[in-house]
C-alpha cells in the first residue's frame, strides 16, 4: 500500500478551506479570512476574530467573483445587507492597515 504524501515536518497535513471566489480548495495559510462585525465585512489575516468565517484567495478576481454572486451573504449566513467595503480595500492592492508605508 502506498504511503500518502505528507506536508510539514510534522507529518500532519494543513487545513483546506474553499475559496468562496473561484470555490477551489487551497490550504487554509493561502486564503485571507474574512469575517462580518455586524454588518461589515472585514479581513481577518490573523485569523483571530471570532465568529463565522469566509476564505477567499488574495486576488482581485477571486473577490469580483465573491462579490457578483453574493457569496458573503451565504458564507457568512448573514441577514440583511452587508457592507463589504473595508474588505474591498483590503483586496484592490491599496495600501492595508497595519502594513507600514516607509520607503528606504
Amino acid at each position: 500500500m502506498p504511503e500518502r504524501a505528507r506536508i510539514g515536518g510534522s507529518g500532519r497535513r494543513p487545513p483546506v478551506r474553499t475559496c468562496v471566489g473561484c470555490r477551489s480548495r487551497a490550504a487554509q495559510s493561502d486564503l485571507v479570512r474574512l469575517v462580518a462585525d455586524g454588518a461589515l465585512v472585514t479581513p481577518d489575516p490573523e485569523r483571530r476574530s471570532p465568529g463565522r468565517g469566509a476564505y477567499l484567495h488574495p486576488d482581485p478576481a477571486c473577490w469580483a467573483s465573491a462579490e457578483r454572486r453574493g457569496a458573503f451573504q451565504r458564507a457568512l449566513r448573514a441577514r440583511g445587507r452587508l457592507d463589504t467595503s473595508r474588505a474591498a480595500a483590503y483586496f484592490s492592492g491599496g495600501p492595508r492597515v497595519g502594513e507600514g508605508g516607509r520607503s528606504g
